[in-house]
């Protein structure tokens, strides 16, 4: 992947466009998070609809934070000792931030930080946090190869990065807006040892 490539998908992204590019589980289609309309070009392009929710993606947890600074304190403790990794963390948006992305529940919002290296590391760098779902139809398969990802998204998306073959399975998707995290969605990482690993954490961050 071409450095030119690379500045063409940052370009797209903050001009308010689509993007298909690879992450740690899937190939995502990603858009700019502080724009509404960006995530309806998304929204629009995938065909999902609008009460369904969108997850942020950050570089980092720091980049995240400065986006929620609500999160500041122990769900940001909770999230550091489990991320960069395959898991989505629904955490609590009491300031309803990134309304446009969040569904029918304002007041919970998706958080993802991959482990990213390379061409994908370095766009998600530039723009610190964008908005990503996987780049397929609703309820189709996940998109483990450029080609999966299905040509009428590809051929309107303002961008398309090739990744090369990803693992193909999407992030582990953990609720943590409840008393206890509760496994809403099972991917990468098993529900037994994603909850696990959670527990841990919440253990760890009251010693």
């Amino acid at each position: 992947m071409t450095s030119s490539a690379i500045e063409e998908a940052v370009a797209v992204l903050r001009a308010g466009d689509p993007v298909v590019m690879p992450f740690d589980t899937v190939y995502g289609l990603a858009a700019e998070a502080s724009c509404e309309e960006s995530a309806r070009r998304l929204y629009r392009l995938k065909g999902r609809a609008e009460t369904q929710p969108t997850a942020l993606v950050a570089a980092s947890l720091d980049r995240l934070l400065e986006l929620l600074p609500e999160l500041r304190g122990p769900t940001a403790s909770l999230a550091e000792r489990v991320l960069p990794g395959p898991l989505t963390l629904v955490v609590p948006n009491p300031a309803r931030r990134v309304p446009w992305i969040t569904g029918s529940n304002p007041d919970a919002i998706g958080i993802r930080v991959p482990a990213l290296e390379g061409p994908p590391a370095e766009v998600l760098a530039d723009l610190g946090v964008v908005i990503a779902t996987s780049a397929n139809a609703p309820g189709g398969r996940d998109p483990r190869r450029l080609d999966d990802v299905p040509a009428q998204i590809r051929e309107r998306a303002g961008a398309v990065l090739d990744g090369g073959e990803l693992p193909g399975t999407p992030s582990t998707v953990i609720d943590l807006t409840a008393k206890q995290p509760h496994v809403l969605r099972e991917g990468a990482v098993p529900a037994n040892e994603a909850v696990a690993r959670l527990a841990s954490a919440v253990r760890s961050s009251a010693a």
